[in-house]
């Protein structure tokens, strides 16, 4: 809700703002409307997030860097990521800017942060990344991007 209201105040700020009330009820009583709010700065967010995820093999929007994430699950992320030698990707603070938080949640229609892309495919969240990187799909992933994983280095070497 308090996303909806951020939202709501930066469109009507920037005049870009437009409003659809819902029926009434049928019955005659009294409902809330609700509200849909488009607003065209938010395509504009979407726009450059489909530009921010395809400019990087590896996209991370994460609560936090990697020097210094701020939950565990995006400190998770950044240790899978270590563990197979993934160490240039591109890393978005959330934090830092509600506007990227609220819509890279919407461009990806997955609610959760962080967020991990290859190729600028969407590939999931921190659950996704951990059971790739335990049944081995994730070394096969990074395969594709060209990328070899430390890990497949270290198996290799253990023979």
């Amino acid at each position: 809700m308090n996303s909806l209201v951020w939202t709501t105040g930066r469109c009507l700020r920037s005049g870009s703002a437009a409003f659809f009330r819902s029926r009434p009820a049928v019955d005659g009583g009294v409902r809330l409307a609700s509200a849909r709010l488009l607003c065209a700065a938010s395509s504009d967010v979407q726009k450059d997030l489909g530009e921010m995820v395809k400019k990087d093999k590896v996209v991370v929007f994460m609560k936090g860097t990697p020097a210094q994430p701020m939950c565990g699950f995006s400190n998770a992320v950044v240790q899978i990521l270590r563990m197979h030698g993934v160490d240039e990707y591109a890393a978005y603070n959330v934090l830092d800017d509600q506007e990227l938080r609220q819509g890279v949640k919407m461009f990806s229609n997955w609610p959760t942060i962080p967020q991990v892309y290859f190729n600028g495919e969407f590939v999931g969240g921190c659950d996704i990344l951990l059971q790739m990187h335990q049944n081995g799909d994730l070394v096969e992933e990074l395969k594709k991007l060209g990328m070899t994983s430390a890990l497949s280095d270290a198996e290799k070497e253990s023979k």
